[in-house]
């Protein structure tokens, strides 16, 4: 994973975005499902929880909030109690709905999904009831809709369609919409619906349509990922778009370019428990990026975390940059391992603290590794959520502890500190101590062992000069690696004695001949060697 994406979503900024399209309210009630009924065999639900979210549209407008847009959001609701529910959903987050109007022929669309729990395993989805009106929004609520798209394009910075063919996105009303975004140089962005005909959705810049939805509007088959880009190609040149995502599950995404450019954006395995409001992850964060300045190969790799993050939760949830942040900087150190060079172990550091995570120091020779290590670590650990162990080079230990150490190698001892769980993070220095190490990342926690008193500690004048703190971790009796290396020592000092006291006394075997060797002689290993005497040559 390259680190430009994580630069991305720390500059993401706080765009202002225009959400249009189906409102929908998302009820879940929750239950225990421990049992089949006996009026019919169906599993009999008792419930005893009820939580509503927004969906749909106002689904995207969630999310993009929660990721730091300013966001207004234009659509319908009914004139009935549900309505209310999403109104108060929308203010409790601050997301402006002055253009949500409220229709009284038809009811606000709400899901109604059923959740059992049964035998301690991960909640399931039983059933889901839709309440809804499918008819387009009547015309005069559409002209009154399209008179507002000048003034509201002009405020954002970039629009996005949220079509689920419940009645907003009629053809007149994005095409009103379509070509006021394009006149004043905004983009615009759809997740459209499943269908044949795309038409109304002509001229958007982009469009973020899953595999299946591809295929219907194409007629074409996707089999294989690359498919997917000779669909995106065709959908790209009719529809006269910049650009075009393919959504391909855990295929991940296929991104072309109206240039004729493709490339396939993998994702990483999930585990999956629900994928509602992952389409609408993926336009969220999409357009976030495009508004904020990314291409569309930043967006669509963003779009596709993001996206793999919803999936693992049930029903829409909100995924916050931090989260997607966390995820970045976790794959990234999986796929670069635990050893830092300084500057980018500095940079990693800053951002953790800006996610809100804290960072936690110790440091040492580590030479040879025993209990009273790993009890420190897992300590010091336990103390914030990001261990970083600073190591003595070689140059370092040899001339704090003499010429006769390390007994490890700087490679080696790292390995060995990269391979404890508890360990986050190795770094090396060759000064003397830690303290450049220190100010570098400006831990939250300074860990040393029992065996320093607060003052001896290096760095920790430092680290609480900017807020953080000292902790001095007991030591394990009876556990020193100078000690450990000094039994050893003696141990082999004994062993050689007594292996030549053995040699002193031992006679040696009797032999009824000098047998010399010249140099010319070849000896083979474990071979004996014998002469013949002179007169049988």
């Amino acid at each position: 994973m390259s680190y430009d994406l994580i630069r991305r979503v720390e500059s993401l900024g706080e765009p202002s975005i225009l959400v249009v399209g189906d409102l929908i309210l998302d009820r879940y009630v929750w239950g225990d499902a421990e049992r089949i009924s006996q009026e019919a065999p169906v599993p009999l639900l008792r419930a005893d929880r009820r939580e509503h979210r927004l969906g749909g549209a106002s689904s995207v407008a969630m999310m993009l909030r929660a990721l730091g847009a300013r966001v207004r959001l234009a659509g319908a609701v009914g004139d009935d109690s549900e309505a209310g529910l999403v109104r108060g959903l929308l203010r409790d987050l601050e997301i402006d709905d002055e253009l949500v109007l409220a229709l009284r022929d038809r009811p606000t669309t709400l899901k109604e999904r059923y959740i059992g729990r049964a035998q301690d395993r991960h909640p399931q989805q039983m059933i889901r009831v839709d309440y809804e009106v499918r008819d387009p929004i009547p015309l005069e609520v559409q002209d009154l809709l399209r008179s507002k798209w000048a003034d509201e394009v002009a405020r954002a910075d970039l629009v996005l369609i949220s079509d689920y063919d419940k009645g907003v996105c009629a053809p007149a009303l994005l095409r009103g919409l379509i070509d006021e975004t394009r006149r004043q140089g905004k983009r615009i962005v759809a997740d459209p619906i499943r269908g044949r005909d795309y038409a109304k959705y002509r001229g958007v810049h982009c469009m973020t349509p899953n595999r299946l939805e591809a295929q219907l509007a194409t007629g074409m088959t996707i089999t294989e990922p690359e498919d997917a880009l000779e669909v995106g190609r065709k959908l790209v040149r009719e529809l006269e778009m910049e650009s075009i995502l393919v959504t391909l599950d855990r295929d991940g995404m296929a991104l072309a370019r109206q240039d004729g450019r493709g490339e396939l954006i993998a994702t990483r395995p999930r585990q999956v428990y629900d994928i509602t409001g992952a389409g609408d992850m993926v336009l969220a964060v999409v357009g976030l990026c495009l508004a904020a300045g990314a291409d569309f190969d930043e967006a669509g790799a963003l779009g596709n975390v993001a996206g793999g993050l919803e999936v693992e939760r049930i029903g829409v949830a909100m995924i916050s940059r931090d989260e997607i942040l966390a995820d970045l900087l976790e794959h990234q150190r999986r796929a670069d391992g635990k050893r830092f060079e300084r500057s980018r172990l500095a940079e990693e550091c800053r951002r953790l603290r800006r996610a809100g995570r804290k960072v936690v120091f110790t440091n040492g020779c580590f030479d040879i590794l025993h209990v009273g290590h790993a009890r420190l670590l897992r300590q010091a650990a336990d103390l914030g959520d990001f261990l970083v162990v600073g190591v003595n080079s070689d140059e370092s230990v040899r001339r704090l502890k003499g010429a006769s150490r390390p007994i490890n190698l700087e490679a080696a001892r790292c390995e060995l500190l990269e391979a404890i769980a508890s360990v986050d993070a190795v770094t090396v220095f060759d000064e003397d101590t830690p303290l450049e190490v220190i100010e570098s990342i400006r831990p939250d926690v300074l860990v040393k062992g029992g065996d320093y008193a607060p003052d001896e500690v290096v760095g920790r004048a430092e680290v609480e000069g900017w807020g953080g703190r000292l902790v001095l971790v007991p030591l394990v009796e009876g556990h020193s690696t100078t000690r450990m290396a000094g039994r050893a020592a003696e141990s082999a000092s004994q062993s050689r004695q007594t292996s030549a006291h053995r040699a002193e006394t031992v006679p040696p075997e009797p032999s009824s001949r000098t047998l010399s060797v010249s140099a010319t002689d070849r000896v083979e290993a474990g071979s004996r060697i014998t002469r013949e005497p002179a007169d049988k040559r």
